[in-house]
């Protein structure tokens, strides 16, 4: 009883697990854990619109076009005597939604193609390299404004041109990622004992590798939302009556001196939205890595 009693005081205690430890790291950051609170609260906001929003978006009222912000309508009407506020609300579903899903896909994309290239090597290897090459070699906003004349405009077609594009990058970081560690021993080990290719990439190359690339999905986000609000503005974007924060900056632009609130107010809210994310995103990056101090 007593020896018992002593090697449960001398035991070493029991160190927490990895994803506890990250989540601790991205806490002590206490800017970084507000801008994802932050985050949070815009995303609920927008899926819950219709409990949100003071006004149905598309309710006219053409006895207060073109008003600045007034009492009942804080951040004015346009030029149908639609309640700024309330599209900004429903459009954040849709600017939100295209910065995430876009780079959800383009993870689905890249994610494979790079563990396979640099796991098997070879003529994969030089197949999937020439290709990135090639894309990258072509400017992204020219392959955007093509991509999107061919397929036409709208949500799903914009997300599907953001995917082809933008998995390029997601595919090389993974690529030089599993090259530097499938030469580690544990990797070897898992070789040497007979574990097949599947196992090795999913159970060790793609789990240690999912921190950089977590990271650079997180800084993807806001990039997809800048893509899709010039995009908008090249009237390539989201087709009326469906709203976006870029699509509203976009038709508005010209009238930015005599009706300022339909311009400033969507590019505000784009602007606070992407500083948030890079926040984040900064604050993720420092959580991963144990050799920052913080």
């Amino acid at each position: 009883m007593t020896t018992s009693v002593a090697a449960r005081e001398i035991a070493p205690a029991k160190r927490p697990g990895m994803f506890r430890t990250i989540v601790t790291r991205f806490v002590r950051q206490k800017f970084a854990f507000i801008c994802f609170i932050l985050i949070v609260a815009e995303a609920v906001v927008a899926a819950g619109a219709p409990f949100f929003a003071p006004y149905d978006p598309l309710k006219t009222d053409y006895t207060i076009t073109w008003e600045p912000p007034l009492p009942g309508h804080v951040m004015g009407v346009d030029d149908l005597g639609r309640d700024v506020l309330s599209r900004l609300i429903y459009g954040g579903r849709i600017s939100i939604a295209i910065g995430v899903v876009s780079q959800i896909a383009a993870l689905a994309i890249g994610l494979p193609l790079g563990a396979l290239a640099g796991m098997l090597g070879g003529w994969v290897d030089f197949a999937v390299t020439r290709f990135i090459e090639i894309l990258t070699s072509v400017p992204t906003i020219f392959l955007y404004i093509l991509m999107m004349i061919a397929l036409g405009a709208g949500f799903q077609n914009m997300v599907l041109a953001m995917a082809i594009t933008n998995w390029t990058g997601i595919a090389r970081l993974v690529r030089g990622q599993v090259l530097s560690l499938k030469q580690t021993d544990y990797v070897r080990a898992a070789q040497a004992m007979g574990g097949d290719t599947k196992h090795i990439i999913m159970a060790h190359l793609v789990r240690n590798a999912l921190g950089p690339v977590l990271v650079s999905v997180t800084f993807g986000v806001p990039s997809a939302m800048l893509a899709e609000a010039g995009l908008s503005f090249l009237g390539l974007g989201i087709r009326p009556p469906d709203t976006s924060w870029g699509q509203m900056v976009g038709m508005y632009q010209s009238y930015i001196l005599t009706s300022w609130h339909l311009t400033v107010f969507p590019a505000l809210v784009m602007s606070v939205t992407m500083f948030l994310w890079y926040q984040f995103g900064e604050g993720l990056r420092v959580a991963l890595d144990p050799s920052i101090q913080i």
